[in-house]
């Protein structure tokens, strides 16, 4: 462990009371029969998570291409299924230790540490003290490490893996934490995080310059989908984006073009890691995370958050097929909470209907915010904007009310609102909430060791088994860290 390490961990983490756990923490729970009997332990882990995906984001993809492929509502081949149905294997209880319904870090923390914590804590327990990742004890191992998202990499999951704070958007001081973890591998979104403040996007409020500083440590830094591709050795840092990585469907034509996909990022981390003497030698740990699945649920945007799902399944169907031809690798696919309260049938015009259109959502072909941005930029008019980009000829009066008032009033939540409400009542698709849900979510998986995730867990058994799996002891390392961060802090103090 290097003192800059040791260092950013100190600074990271802020001491804070001990709040009342609610509901009861639970570990463990509802292990299959046999899940005493040894185990083949897999070489490699890759841990997939999809960002806000519940039960019906899933049944939305499948049933799409099913649609797509012009086959009616039985299933009548496998060649409707998704990559993750040949892989099912229970569910995960998702909440948090202050909240019936988790946030992003604290579910990601459960995922990397095996622990519960409190909303809005990445890497820390309830009370704010560190707890050790399942990346970092991959590293101490000798591991080829990585890290792979389509948010932002210092956005709640990817940082609960490398990183310790009790607040989740302290971003800067997050980018600063995973250059320092050690990671091999990093791909995603979040630049402005890592570039100094007089660079024109930059959201620091200093004047470090982390990209210089990654090259500097080894780092080759890529910014494009060209450059992804011409990479052939790690360390490799991957800042595609200001931000967050456009949404699958949005991305055509112009710049988007040049951004990779989930599916390429993933192949060509496990090509790297893989291939790498560590790799070789000691292994493979990579999380990859489909995390715009969970931001087209907070919008309320059926037709991007399907994209994503689908993005984030043909990006499990390269993993999947890397495990199946190694035969040492343990691939897993869960979700940390639901997002939006999706449902696949709802009331249009005070009656419930029992049906549902992919046609309707087919027709879709922009984002919310692209249709937003269009009508903000007066390069349409709502009514055009939807006719162009959700194939949606005529509008009710209500509708057409709906949309001039959220014009008029300048109000992007309403004008979002509008969008969804149009195109669910024509897709007869609906949702509960701007926000999570508490909702049980699916666990996949194959490879050496994955009969120990059958049946329902709690989200603290993917930490704690994988960690068991693996040989690694999560607490003796926390308890190292910790003992490093108090050096730490007390030279810091001298």
């Amino acid at each position: 462990m290097s003192f800059l390490r040791v260092l950013s961990v100190a600074l990271g983490v802020v001491l804070a009371a001990a709040g009342t756990a609610f509901p009861p923490s639970s570990k463990a729970q509802n292990r299959p029969p046999d899940s005493d009997a040894p185990d083949e332990a897999p070489q490699n882990v890759v841990l997939m998570i999809a960002d806000g995906a519940g039960p019906a984001t899933f049944t939305m993809a499948r049933d799409f291409k099913r649609y797509r492929q012009g086959k009616t509502g039985r299933l009548e081949g496998q060649d409707v299924r998704l990559a993750l149905d040949a892989m099912k294997l229970g569910t995960i209880q998702t909440f948090s230790e202050d909240s019936r319904v988790t946030d992003s870090a604290a579910g990601a923390t459960a995922f990397s540490t095996g622990h519960k914590t409190n909303n809005g804590h990445v890497g820390v327990g309830p009370e704010g003290r560190l707890l050790a990742t399942l990346l970092e004890a991959a590293e101490q191992r000798g591991m080829a490490t990585g890290l792979v998202a389509t948010s932002r990499l210092t956005h709640a999951t990817p940082a609960s893996f490398a990183a310790h704070t009790l607040d989740r958007w302290r971003e800067n001081l997050i980018a600063g934490q995973m250059l320092q973890s050690g990671a091999d591998l990093m791909l995603g979104g979040g630049r402005r995080h890592f570039l100094p403040q007089s660079r024109e996007a930059s959201e620091r409020e200093d004047d470090r310059n982390l990209v210089a500083e990654a090259e500097k440590t080894g780092y080759t830094v890529v910014t494009d989908r060209t450059e992804l591709d011409e990479a052939g050795a790690l360390p490799l840092l991957g800042l595609f984006a200001d931000g967050h990585l456009p949404y699958a469907i949005d991305r055509e034509g112009g710049d988007a073009r040049a951004v990779p996909t989930l599916e390429a990022m993933t192949e060509k981390a496990l090509r790297l890691l893989s291939r790498s003497e560590e790799g070789r030698k000691n292994g493979v740990f990579l999380m990859v995370e489909g995390s715009r699945i969970d931001h087209a649920g907070h919008n309320n945007d059926a037709a991007a958050h399907l994209r994503e799902t689908l993005a984030y399944d043909r990006a499990v169907a390269a993993a999947r097929s890397f495990a199946e031809n190694d035969g040492e690798t343990l691939l897993l696919s869960t979700s940390d909470h639901g997002t939006g309260g999706l449902s696949l049938g709802r009331n249009v015009g005070g009656k419930g209907r029992y049906a549902w259109k992919p046609a309707e959502v087919a027709e879709v072909e922009a984002s919310h915010g692209a249709m937003m941005q269009a009508i903000a930029e007066g390069r349409a008019d709502p009514a055009t904007v939807l006719r162009r980009q959700a194939g949606i000829d005529s509008l009710a009066a209500d509708e057409q009310k709906m949309l001039a008032e959220a014009v008029e009033v300048e109000s992007d939540g309403r004008l979002e609102a509008a969008l969804s409400e149009i195109i669910g009542r024509r897709a007869v698709v609906g949702w509960t909430t701007g926000g999570h849900t508490a909702v049980d979510v699916g666990l996949c998986g194959m490879g050496p060791g994955a009969r120990r995730f059958v049946g329902h867990h709690d989200n603290t058994y993917i930490g704690e088994a994988l960690a068991e799996l693996m040989g690694f002891d999560l607490g003796a390392l926390t308890a190292e860290m910790r003992e490093g961060d108090q050096q730490a802090a007390s030279a810091e103090s001298e």
